[in-house]
């Protein structure tokens, strides 16, 4: 690669200073990297607690379901009481130039939509962890939507280090050992060929 360019000082110059650059380029995107993907560890240990959280919200919110019919005999009519939750609200963070989406959702107004009387403490148990199951929900959804988000960054963040590391710097590299190696050839031949004329001179 570095035979096709012309072994001049500046060539030497415009190279070293390319050299430069994609050393810094290669830093930049490395450190870039190693802060993406502590940022997507940290996150997968919430998610894996979340999750946790989640089944055992879950594991509560139906066995007490299932108490509250065994009592009851119906639920589906009390559950239309309770109104949809239009709380929901998106917005982004930056981290390393990779948006990410930061997703809240209101604290529940956990007031008693279905009349008491007809009802017993199951039914309100099964509503409570429910909305705790929902909650739970919103910040795993914002951690996995994350945690794509970022694996996604850091494989491109790793392509171009790849290609800065293995082919770009490489490649100055080469290309500055040559034209350095081609301007010490010419800078001997020059001082040999000064040598012969002084010697003609003299003689």
């Amino acid at each position: 690669m570095g035979s096709q360019v012309f072994p001049t000082k500046n060539n030497l110059m415009a190279t070293k200073k390319s050299l430069a650059l994609a050393n810094l380029g290669y830093d930049l995107m490395d450190r870039k990297r190693n802060i993406l993907v502590r940022e997507m560890m940290g996150l997968i240990d919430r998610s894996k607690t979340i999750q946790s959280d989640i089944s055992a919200a879950y594991a509560q919110a139906y066995e007490a379901l299932q108490q509250a019919y065994l009592t009851m005999g119906h639920c589906a009519e009390f559950a239309e009481c309770i109104p949809v939750d239009n709380s929901l609200d998106i917005t982004l963070r930056s981290v390393m130039g990779v948006e990410l989406p930061t997703i809240t959702i209101g604290k529940s107004d956990l007031g008693f939509y279905y009349g008491l009387n007809s009802t017993n403490s199951m039914l309100d148990e099964a509503y409570i962890k429910f909305d705790e199951v929902k909650q739970l929900t919103v910040q795993l959804a914002e951690i996995e939507s994350n945690v794509i988000r970022l694996a996604d960054a850091i494989k491109k963040t790793q392509k171009r280090t790849n290609a800065l590391s293995n082919i770009m710097i490489p490649k100055f590299t080469s290309t500055i050992k040559y034209i350095s190696d081609a301007l010490d050839e010419k800078e001997r031949e020059d001082f040999s060929r000064l040598k012969v004329i002084k010697r003609q001179k003299r003689s």
